[in-house]
């Protein structure tokens, strides 16, 4: 395996940082590297709030569920989908721009999370430790206010970035095996390599360093699957702008 693939298949999330700063110009390079990600149609349909205020860090900590590593990380990131750029771009061009299509609040969507994911390669490959923040999204209108997102900009997760503890690195979690993923010309029914992940997953979640517990993947999806889930973000986005038209 090459230095790039090791990179990527050792990530975890980090959640104990050293109360150690990241340089400036290189959280400017992490950000260089996030805009050479792919972008459909090059409309680079992001922006990013770097939190500073700490009391804004700590608010947002309880918004987002209780999460203090968002005060105590080096930076803090709020990773937003922006369909307001690119069609006021548009618009003084003198084109009669169409705004609130479902394929916009997709491109968006889409192009941050990629745009996110180098940021987070290329932080790993400087010795960072990252924590994605999905409970973002717990409370999107109170965070959009204090970030004064306008419409057609909406949230979508926030990310921590600083140096990882070394004494307080958590284990590599397992994926789910290649065979399940990748399917040959057709879907294929994947009910076997789940039952073995499964398996994997118990062991892993019984032995690992820190809350360890009973389960395995199928019951800790549970949550998600039999409870309506952030049932707010549909008016929320259409607040927003995002019409889904």
């Amino acid at each position: 395996m090459n230095p790039t693939i090791e990179l990527l298949k050792s990530h975890r999330s980090v959640r104990k940082f050293l109360d150690q700063k990241i340089p400036r110009e290189t959280l400017l390079e992490l950000i260089r590297a996030g805009q050479s990600a792919a972008t459909s149609s090059h409309v680079q349909a992001y922006s990013v709030i770097h939190v500073t205020n700490p009391a804004n860090r700590e608010q947002i900590a309880e918004l987002a569920g209780g999460q203090p590593y968002i005060a105590s990380c080096s930076d803090f990131l709020v990773f937003c989908a922006d369909m307001k750029r690119p069609t006021e771009a548009s618009a003084r061009t003198g084109a009669e721009v169409t705004r609130g299509m479902t394929e916009q609040f997709l491109v968006a969507s889409v192009d941050t999370a990629l745009m996110a994911q180098n940021v987070v390669v290329a932080a790993e490959s400087e010795g960072l430790g990252i924590c994605y923040i999905g409970g973002i999204r717990n409370n999107p209108q109170p965070i959009s206010e204090m970030l004064q997102l306008p419409d057609h900009v909406f949230p979508v997760f926030g990310l921590c970035l600083g140096y990882p503890d070394p004494d307080k690195l958590p284990e590599v979690k397992p994926r789910l095996p290649v065979e399940a993923v990748l399917k040959e010309d057709t879907y294929t029914e994947d009910a076997q390599h789940v039952a073995t992940f499964d398996s994997n997953m118990k062991l892993y979640y019984r032995g690992r360093s820190s809350t360890n517990k009973d389960t395995d993947w199928s019951h800790n999806l549970t949550p998600l699957f039999s409870t309506k889930v952030r049932p707010h973000m549909r008016d929320f986005l259409l607040k927003r702008g995002f019409d889904m038209k």
